[in-house]
């Protein structure tokens, strides 16, 4: 006898009462109560004396578990367990569990049918249910035991929460054995010793498990709201594994997706629109040049044009995509999703043992950081930029080499005119309105704002690069070499330096570009200077107001009233004198700026037009890794904030040290692998130009909102406000917080054997040298800023200085596979409150190795998990 994915009206009536059966349209159900978000209904099985067909064989026993809903004439397949062989009294792992939207009840009735299987090899059932109202196939291999069937309402209200069913042939005669439910909770330890369910072979002491689709485990009731907005379609399961003292640990594994596998990349993708767009008219801005370069103007505008298309249909799409939130490894090579990072979730483990407080254990997993749809023909972005670079030096006479530094300079320049200027016009604005209403204490505020902010932008320009670059400008304007006497105003007050000849290293080839000693090179100088002059000459006059007004109010003390009129006109007299020096501030700063962004658009002309088309292909590809690395930082931020918002020592740390964040490599060092890391290892690098800021939110939309530029982002990271109040001042004033990123890559798979023998492994060998570097100065950081009892707990008996000389040494020694580089590293990482990622390809085979295997070392070194459980934990882990 089979069970089919639906069965007949008839054989539901031998369920419910005819009574009940007619009244299905008015049902009057008995709702079973659960915690919000928790599972409705879990419980976990286990077999006694079940009885074989024939005894030259032992069993090798599986249960498939269906229900009758009340309102339904139908019985529907649910779950199934494991194959469990070789035992007449099989303890099943794989238990059962129901959605907290399942629709279950206390009438709902469950039942259980055992089967044999005699070839586990070819029993479809090891892969859960059939497909619709289909039947097994004849020659699976497998026969019907027995079945039962229990009522929910009998199992949660029993004494117990636990029923032992008599198993019956399908004609209801013949009893094969029994079958025992027993209904679980996570957080409920029993009180008893391990042995009390160990069966009578030693391989059926084994641990309870069971799946189940739940939101609570992820986070605290509070911290629901907000975690629900990043994390989607949570899968977990709950094991029950002995300790070295005979008692019971339960560990919750979870797995969940995120929304910001997409949101991330869209966000960043429209801050590349914006960015390109305002480069693409600071191009167009330069003014008129000469035939040469407004020629190559027009073709580095063309390209960029067609590379903002490219982004902005990408954008499109993306704003098209439906159904999961992430993306599958099968997709990795698709065009519209490669700013999506493969296969983002997040690993999280929870820990409840009898005599240790409750822990919890992140690991975010994804695919590594890659451009897949460009492929790795030519190699990963380490070796194509490079390559590049040293292209890029060898440019002939057509354009200018500017070196990256100074590249990533001008970039900056113009970004602090886009947010200076603006702020500097709007506290000047304040300071006249502040004088108008004749209010001291707010016209010296608006003018300490006004100060600071004109003090940072006259520091802007003060670099060679800006002087360097305006001479270079000032010879590319037409005809300036024909009219050296009557150089019209417009381009005279491009201003120059003559001493750029002292600084080589910043253009290459100056001989190419005629030199004008009649071209005042003190111009800019004077020109810059001129916004402080007039600062300060809006100081002096503001000094000079306040004081005259505190002797007038000193002289009028014993004034009558009639002198009111006087001070009023007084306060009109403050707007008159102030207005004329703050519109010289404006104009004065309004020619800076003009200067200013001509010169560095031009310098962003030169990188440009040394390498189209590879520069803006470079960037792209640049731009794509960095997309899909940001996704599963900004994943890794979010959650280990809300996990340590009770941690007052992590939260110390955040804002005084920083966040350590250690991705796990396991690539090869082989063929395209060896692409994928180089690109990995670049993309994880840019991170570093990344900081976070919590923000209080103002609304149910708790998604992060990212700002900047490509040199720049700044993850504006949202709170509910109950959660925002519980951060130290520091944090809740908007103080930016910093990352750490360190990649650690050991190639583990047969194509890390090829590369070992035949090929080289020095790209491996150098990322983690390098990393580790950056590894020992983060600790040196934490060491100077930190007192020393803030590491988390489990940590007192170990010494990170010593685990980092230990990972120093495995680095050197250049082992074959070595992975005990990983386990350091990720030991160290965990012991620093960082954040831990593992990646691989896909974040399939080796991360899912990776994790449990790392999981199960914790629980043998953290959590005192039973020596002779450890491989059986793991196996059970990896099912």
């Amino acid at each position: 006898m089979e069970i089919k994915e639906e069965r007949s009206s008839e054989e539901a009536r031998q369920f419910f009462p005819s009574s009940q059966l007619d009244s299905v349209g008015e049902p009057q159900f008995t709702s079973i109560q659960r915690i919000a978000n928790e599972p409705k209904l879990e419980f976990s099985l286990a077999c006694k004396d079940l009885v074989a067909a024939g005894r030259d064989r032992k069993l090798s026993a599986f249960v498939q578990v269906s229900v009758a809903h009340p309102a339904e004439p139908v019985v529907t397949r649910h779950s199934s367990t494991e194959i469990v062989e070789g035992t007449k009294d099989p303890l099943f792992l794989t238990g059962v569990t129901f959605p907290p939207e399942y629709p279950i009840y206390e009438e709902t009735k469950i039942k259980l049918t055992v089967y044999d299987v005699k070839d586990k090899s070819q029993d479809t059932v090891r892969t859960s249910v059939l497909p619709d109202h289909k039947e097994p196939r004849a020659d699976v291999g497998r026969s019907f035991l027995g079945c039962a069937t229990f009522r929910v309402g009998d199992l949660v209200k029993s004494k117990e929460q636990q029923l032992t069913l008599t198993l019956r042939t399908s004609d209801g005669g013949k009893t094969v054995g029994t079958i025992e439910v027993n209904l679980m909770k996570m957080g409920e330890l029993d009180e008893g010793e391990t042995d009390h369910i160990t069966a009578d072979t030693q391989d059926q002491k084994c641990a309870l498990v069971r799946e189940c689709t739940a939101t609570e485990g992820i986070g605290g009731k509070d911290n629901l709201p907000s975690l629900n907005a990043v994390l989607r379609n949570p899968v977990c399961k709950l094991y029950r594994f002995p300790t070295a003292d005979n008692k019971w640990m339960r560990i919750r594994e979870q797995m969940a997706e995120t929304t910001l596998s997409f949101h991330v990349p869209k966000e960043l993708i429209n801050l590349h629109i914006m960015e390109d767009m305002r480069r693409n008219q600071e191009l167009k801005d330069l003014g008129e040049l000469a035939p040469h370069w407004d020629n190559m103007r027009r073709s580095v505008i063309a390209h960029c044009d067609q590379m903002l298309s490219m982004y902005q249909d990408t954008l499109a799409e993306l704003g098209k995509h439906t159904g999961s939130s992430f993306k599958s490894s099968c997709s990795k090579g698709e065009k519209t999703l490669e700013f999506i990072p493969v296969n983002l979730h997040l690993q999280r483990m929870h820990v409840h043992s009898p005599r240790l407080k409750d822990a919890l254990y992140d690991v975010i997993t994804v695919g590594a950081p890659a451009a897949h749809f460009q492929g790795f023909k030519n190699g990963g972005l380490r070796k194509l930029l490079s390559k590049f670079e040293a292209e890029r030096r060898n440019t002939g006479y057509q354009c200018i080499y500017y070196s990256p530094e100074n590249t990533a300079k001008a970039k900056e320049v113009l970004s602090n005119i886009s947010h200076l200027q603006p702020l500097i016009s709007s506290h000047a604005d304040l300071l006249l309105s502040s004088a108008s209403q004749r209010s001291p204490d707010s016209l010296k505020n608006s003018l300490k704002m006004l100060s600071e902010k004109t003090e940072l932008f006259v520091h802007t320009f003060k670099d060679q690069l800006v002087r360097s670059a305006l001479l270079a400008l000032y010879t590319a304007r037409p005809g300036c070499v024909l009219k050296k006497a009557a150089v019209p105003r417009g381009s005279a007050e491009e201003g120059a330096d003559a001493q750029h000849q002292d600084h080589p290293s910043q253009m290459k080839r100056q001989d190419s570009i005629p030199h004008h000693s009649e071209y005042d090179e003190e111009e800019w100088d004077r020109v810059w200077a001129n916004v402080a002059k007039s600062l300060n000459c809006l100081i002096a006059m503001v000094d000079r107001l306040l004081e005259k007004d505190n002797t007038s109010m000193k002289e009028g003390e014993n004034e009558p009233p009639a002198e009111d009129g006087k001070v009023l006109h007084t306060g009109g007299d403050w707007h008159e004198q102030l207005y004329p020096l703050v519109i010289t501030l404006k104009d004065c700063m309004a020619e800076v700026v003009t200067r200013a962004r001509q010169s560095m658009a031009f310098v962003l002309l030169q990188e440009l037009a040394c390498g189209l088309p590879q520069c803006l292909m470079l960037t792209l590809r640049r731009d794509i890794v960095f997309s899909q690395a940001l996704a599963g930082l900004v994943c890794g931020f979010v959650i280990k904030l809300h996990t340590g918002l009770h941690d007052q020592g992590f939260l110390q740390q955040l804002h005084t040290v920083g966040l350590l964040v250690q991705y796990e490599g396991l690539l090869s060092t082989y063929s395209e692998e060896a692409g994928m890391l180089e690109d990995m290892a670049v993309g994880i690098s840019d991170l570093q130009k990344v900081m976070f800021k919590v923000i209080e939110a103002k609304s149910e939309d708790f998604l992060p909102i990212i700002t900047g530029r490509r040199e720049h982002y700044v993850i504006e990271v949202q709170l509910p406000a109950k959660m925002f109040e519980l951060l130290p001042q520091e944090i809740k004033e908007g103080k930016l917080l910093h990352t750490y990123p360190v990649l650690f890559n050991v190639g583990i798979n047969e194509q890390q054997t090829l590369a070992e023998r035949f090929g080289d492994t020095t790209l491996q060998e150098n990322i983690n040298q390098e990393n580790l570097e950056l590894l020992k100065e983060y600790y040196k950081l934490f060491t100077e800023k930190m007192p020393p009892d803030c590491l988390p707990h489990f940590q007192e008996q170990n010494d990170l200085k010593g685990l980092l000389e230990s990972l120093h040494q495995n680095i050197q020694a250049k082992k074959r596979k070595n992975v005990e580089i990983m386990w350091l590293a990720a030991t160290i990482c965990r012991k620093l409150n960082g954040v831990r990622f593992t990646c691989c390809k896909s974040a399939k085979d080796r991360t899912s190795m990776a994790v449990t295997l790392e999981q199960c070392s914790i629980l043998r070194d953290e959590h005192q998990l039973h020596k002779d459980f450890f491989i059986r934990a793991l196996d059970c882990m990896r099912r």
